[in-house]
C-alpha cells in the first residue's frame, strides 16, 4: 500500500470550516476503488493545522487519485485556504490495513 500523511496549515479564518471546504474532495477520494482510507484530524496543539492520513492499495490507485478530476480541482480550490504548502510523508508498505499497537494491548 501507499501510506501518506500530510499536514495542512490552514488560514485561521478558514480553520473552523476546513471540513466543509474539503468535503467534496474527501467524499470523492473515499469513493475511489483503490482508496483504503482518507481521514482528517485537527491538531490538538495548533487549531489551524489539520493532518490527513490516507492510504491507497498500490501505485496504480495512488496514480489514479492524483490524476482524478477531484484531485485536479483540489489543486486550485484548496491552496487559497492555506498558509503554506502542505508537508508530506509518503511510504510504500507491504500491508493493506492497520496493524495492532501491541505495546498498548487492550485485554477485556
Amino acid at each position: 500500500m501507499i501510506f501518506i500523511t500530510a499536514k495542512f496549515k490552514v488560514l485561521p479564518e478558514h480553520a473552523d470550516d476546513w471540513a466543509a471546504i474539503t468535503a467534496d474532495f474527501t467524499a470523492a477520494t473515499r469513493a475511489e476503488p483503490g482508496c483504503l482510507w482518507f481521514d482528517w484530524s485537527r491538531s490538538l496543539d495548533d487549531p489551524d493545522e489539520y493532518v490527513l492520513v490516507e492510504a491507497f492499495a498500490d501505485d496504480a490507485a495512488a496514480g489514479a487519485h492524483v490524476n482524478s478530476p477531484h484531485f485536479k480541482a483540489a489543486q486550485s480550490t484548496l491552496p487559497p485556504h492555506l498558509v503554506e504548502t502542505p508537508r508530506i510523508v509518503n511510504f510504500k508498505l507491504d500491508q493493506s490495513d492497520w496493524s495492532e499497537l501491541g505495546e498498548l494491548a487492550v485485554n477485556r
